[in-house]
């Protein structure tokens, strides 16, 4: 929740195929986001629900790196849908590289990367004219496989990580927290961030049922905190019940989501009653889901990286 003064309230891949993908590719991933909102599912929560896949965000297998932005809503979603063990992913040939394949008769799942480029006659016009040529945004498609759709792959890649005990998770969260060097205000019953003040209000934590909740409410607020002008500077102007706070109150959802899984913290819905201006935004624009997993996965990296200097703080060191 944010408070204006009225209310409270990349894909890493490997394969060479690509092409400009026009609105279809935005559409068509935007309307399955509608579509599970429409049922009440969640795709920032629904994998820590029948899934059996480990806490955390998708990584690709072969380069050890985390993907971003809309393609951790895809991979969670194909997680759940086909019950994967595992976050782990591969191209084809990355697949063939490790000394393993993809079954024969595997479907794999369609991820995306944003890129750019210049027509022939935009950078004519800007020669002739003497200006800077303007990039045109397109989509680049391409397909991975969970590492469960292959077989011979190097065994620890097929393995997953224990989740930690709540008792171990609770210390590393409260670290982070403090490690942010945000302004935590305790008290009242209600949970908020202040921009004009640049502030995170939160109730005490006796005020919760459950004490994880209360990290999962710190870092839904927390992920407000990051947009302010010092830092990543997003757009604050909307006012309660407006599209432009529907869009941050989605920002700070999918932030709290990633940085919590990366924790081990099961993601929740933090404000259901959103759900309705979220779906408003995403029928209007089909290119409002992917700014908000970028800008989320921009917030929850700004976070997470203060985790170094929460593990250097801790007296008892905190594993990574």
């Amino acid at each position: 929740m944010r408070r204006n003064g009225k209310h409270s309230a990349s894909g890493e891949v490997g394969g060479k195929r690509s092409e400009p993908q026009r609105a279809s590719l935005y559409c068509e991933i935007t309307d399955r986001i509608i579509a599970d909102l429409e049922r009440g599912s969640v795709p920032w929560v629904k994998p820590w629900g029948a899934a059996k896949a480990g806490l955390g965000l998708p990584k690709n297998a072969a380069t050890g790196r985390f993907y971003s932005g809309i393609n951790i809503l895809i991979l969670w979603g194909a997680v759940i849908e086909r019950g994967y063990a595992g976050q782990n992913w591969l191209t084809f040939r990355q697949a063939l590289s490790l000394g393993g394949a993809v079954r024969k008769g595997e479907h794999g799942t369609t991820i995306v990367h944003a890129d750019r480029f210049i027509p022939k006659n935009e950078k004519e016009r800007a020669k002739a004219e003497d200006t800077e040529p303007q990039a045109i945004p397109f989509l680049k498609r391409f397909t991975v496989f969970n590492v469960a759709q292959c077989d011979g792959l190097p065994a620890h890649l097929y393995s997953q990580p224990e989740p930690l005990p709540e008792r171990q998770i609770i210390p590393q969260a409260e670290a982070l927290v403090r490690a942010s060097g945000a302004d935590i205000r305790i008290g009242g019953d209600r949970a908020f961030y202040m921009p004009s003040g640049d502030f995170v209000q939160l109730p005490p934590q006796p005020a919760f049922f459950d004490q994880i909740n209360y990290y999962r409410t710190c870092f839904h607020e927390l992920g407000h905190w990051t947009g302010h002008p010092s830092r990543l500077a997003r757009d604050f102007s909307g006012i309660f019940g407006s599209k432009a706070y529907a869009r941050e109150e989605l920002v700070a959802e999918i932030t709290a989501a990633f940085t919590c899984s990366t924790l081990g913290i099961e993601p929740t819905v933090r404000h259901a009653d959103y759900i309705a201006s979220w779906l408003e935004v995403l029928r209007e624009d089909n290119r409002a889901i992917f700014r908000a997993a970028s800008l989320a996965s921009k917030a929850a990296d700004f976070l997470l990286g203060f985790q170094a200097d929460a593990e250097s703080n801790s007296p008892e060191g905190i594993a990574a």
